[in-house]
Order: C-alpha cells, then structure tokens, then sequence
C-alpha cells in the first residue's frame, strides 16, 4: 500500500500556472491537489493524451471547457476529455483535486 499526505506532497507549478501537490503519480493516472488565488485563473489550454477530472473541495470559479464556461464550486465534479481547450479561474481561493488518466506530463500540455 502506498499512502501520501498532503503535509508532505511537495508543491510545484504546472505548465499551465497552478500550484499543485502530486499525491499519486503512476504509468496510468496521477493524482493532484492543485490551488488557485482569487482572481487567479489557468492559463487556457489542451492535453491532447490525458483525460481529466476536477473535483472541487474549496472556493468557487467559473471553468471554461471547448468554449462552455459553468459557475464551479465545493462539490462539483468536471469532465474535461482529452483535446478540450480549458481553463479555471477562482473568484474566491480555490482548491481542488486534479484526476488525470493518462498521468499529468508538462509535454502533454499545448497553450493557443
């Protein structure tokens, strides 16, 4: 068994410009708490290999998936397929859990 905790999750910048905390990183899926500043948001982009999933634990924002953009708060989960063009922007701290299969890799992350 493999157990992580976030006291110890080291944490890192993506490609995209959210801090998050890998807990879980295998050759199928990763597994990340990833945080955001209100008034912070991604920067909008694709994965061309890895579905995600965003699950929100804190805050709120409005997250923007191929052109629909939806209000997002505590308990919401989104779908984001490979190939969507996506971004999330916190309108209060936000903190959420970042699933992805294939695992999260910075060359599988395009930017406009």
């Amino acid at each position: 068994m493999n157990v992580t905790s976030l006291t110890t999750a080291e944490p890192f910048t993506t490609k995209d410009g959210s801090t998050i905390r890998e807990l879980h990183h295998t050759e199928l899926q990763s597994l990340a708490e990833a945080t955001l500043e209100a008034g912070r948001s991604t920067q909008r982009h694709y994965h061309r290999d890895t579905e995600e999933i965003y699950f929100v634990l804190e805050g709120a924002g409005d997250l923007e998936v191929d052109g629909t953009a939806q209000r997002v708060g505590a308990g919401d989960a989104a779908l984001i397929p490979p190939g969507a063009w996506h971004e999330i922007r916190a309108s209060t701290p936000l903190r959420f859990l970042c699933s992805c299969a294939p695992p999260y890799l910075h060359d599988d992350t395009f930017f406009e």
